[in-house]
């Protein structure tokens, strides 16, 4: 119980001066995201399936049982002497200390709540083994000398001593805890200058006339901010204030530029809906939206900076050090890559990369889509090696074409005769020309598209079906602009994105209750 509680004050007192420094992470989170840096890619890519949302939660979870049980045993080891365990927490801050360390832009000074947490752990560990001590020795004694009954009381005495100093230390870890959260909470004073933000030339979002099939059950074709997916690995999303955000454009150009949120607003607007999906979406799933973003053309930034011949690639850097490495074509050509300052004609959302996130369709997000961008730097894919790739995950993106059914359900019902069902489908900048739908691998059949204003987006889908009352199969595929059919062959997420037809089974009734 000692190193348990010694333990946990520690943590609580790095973290507490961690977010009154305003530094970005606790010693635990950059443990944590150093863990997910280190972690092989197909472990991760299995977490965030099995997880999904929940895989951050979990780790941090794992970490402090982790560290729990590490503490329990310094508990045990002072039961023997008193350097075992200063060893063991010395460990433990050396290996917060390097994580630490390796994040992006930190510096000596962020190393200083670890060492006020080790300073707790001794002070912590030493005020609570003192009385066990005198309490072991006092029963011992009690046992060599029986006949003195004082010396039972002062055993009780120091029993009691060690409960209340462990009371006492808990009720400060709950507070200290609770003071490093509510102090270090600057997302609170980010969300308020979000909320106050005017940005000339943006719009409200307005849905084209067509695009919906008229099917209900079919996931709306315009995606709210609330309900887009988000997939990043910051444990601590970044609170940047849009007074103090800057893009540094550098390496292989001609002049090295440097803009300030104002700067970047004032520029020409680009507005556009475009779809976004995450390279992790496996064949049916959602990890897909479509959303009306407005910014600045990357395109006349990169003109304005003199892309040097030879260049190939753009790193992109986020504010937590996540990195990208995006073709330098698909950021140059007649495509709405941008730097994207707001979401359904409002500033983004804070876990969508508020002040400015990249947006570039046709791209997987982690080729693309870097949140809270800060650097962009010119140079070759020779060069460079991005966060994913270094996982095992390919160098180039593109999204590959892919459909989706969404009515009925996996083991839904529809109508046997005239029963109605549907979904989306997507190939981001080469667009949707035809769907068709299969039942029990029958014949493909023609399905009905809604209208997109570009091939940037996602289609609804909707088709009539007649099958016989019972179990049947529904599979769906699509066919791009260019004519290509999607594939039927099943490919896993890794290396470059899931392949495969969607496939449910579904029942046919004469009435349905849906």
């Amino acid at each position: 119980m000692a190193g348990l509680v010694a333990g946990f004050a520690g943590l609580a007192a790095s973290y507490c001066v961690a977010m009154v420094m305003t530094t970005r992470d606790s010693p635990v989170t950059a443990v944590a995201e150093l863990v997910t840096r280190l972690t092989p890619g197909p472990v991760v890519e299995r977490a965030i399936r099995i997880l999904g949302h929940h895989d951050k939660q979990f780790l941090l979870l794992m970490i402090l049982l982790l560290s729990g049980v590490v503490f329990a045993w310094a508990g045990r080891l002072a039961r023997r002497s008193w350097w075992a365990p200063t060893i063991v927490f010395a460990v433990l801050g050396v290996v917060g200390g390097i994580a630490v360390w390796l994040q992006r832009g930190s510096g000596a000074i962020d190393i200083l709540p670890i060492g006020v947490g080790f300073a707790t752990w001794l002070v912590c560990l030493s005020l609570l083994t003192e009385p066990l001590r005198l309490h072991e020795r006092a029963l011992t004694a009690a046992a060599e000398v029986p006949e003195q009954p004082g010396i039972p009381a002062r055993a009780d005495h120091t029993r009691r001593t060690f409960l209340l100093r462990a009371g006492i230390i808990v009720a400060g870890t709950t507070v200290v805890g609770t003071v490093g959260r509510v102090v270090g909470r600057g997302r609170r004073h980010v969300e308020e200058a979000r909320r106050l933000l005017r940005l000339p030339g943006v719009t409200g979002p307005h849905v084209p006339d067509g695009v919906r099939v008229g099917l209900e059950g079919v996931t709306p074709w315009a995606t709210p901010a609330r309900d887009f997916y988000r997939i990043d690995t910051a444990f601590v999303v970044p609170t940047i204030d849009p007074t103090d955000w800057q893009l540094r454009i550098h390496g292989m150009v001609d002049r090295e530029i440097v803009l300030t949120y104002q700067q970047l607003i004032d520029r020409q607007v680009t507005q556009a809906w475009v779809t976004l999906n995450c390279v992790s979406n496996p064949v049916g799933g959602d990890l897909i939206g479509n959303a009306w973003w407005s910014g600045v053309r990357i395109a006349d930034l990169l003109a304005a900076a003199g892309v040097q011949p030879g260049a190939d690639a753009v790193l992109q850097t986020s504010d937590d050090g996540w990195t990208c490495g995006t073709p330098i074509g698909a950021l140059t050509d007649q495509r709405d890559a941008m730097l994207a300052f707001a979401m359904n004609g409002r500033p983004l959302p804070i876990d969508h990369g508020f002040p400015v996130r990249t947006i570039v369709p046709g791209l997987y997000g982690y080729v693309s889509a870097c949140k809270w961008v800060v650097e962009m730097k010119v140079t070759r894919f020779a060069d460079i090696e991005a966060y994913w790739t270094s996982k095992g995950w390919s160098e180039l993106g593109p999204v590959k074409i892919s459909s989706r059914i969404d009515v009925p359900g996996d083991g839904g019902e529809v109508l046997a005769s005239g029963g109605r069902v549907g979904g989306m489908a997507w190939s981001q900048h080469t667009g949707i020309s035809a769907v068709e739908v299969s039942v029990d691998d029958g014949p493909w059949q023609p399905a009905d598209i809604g209208g997109v204003p570009s091939t940037d987006t996602w289609v609804q889908w909707a088709a009539t079906i007649d099958v016989e009352p019972g179990d049947h199969t529904l599979a769906v595929r699509a066919t791009d602009a260019d004519g290509q059919v999607q594939t039927g062959e099943e490919q896993d997420v890794l290396p470059d994105g899931a392949t495969g037809w969607h496939t449910i089974d579904f029942k046919a009734t004469e009435t349905t209750d849906e």
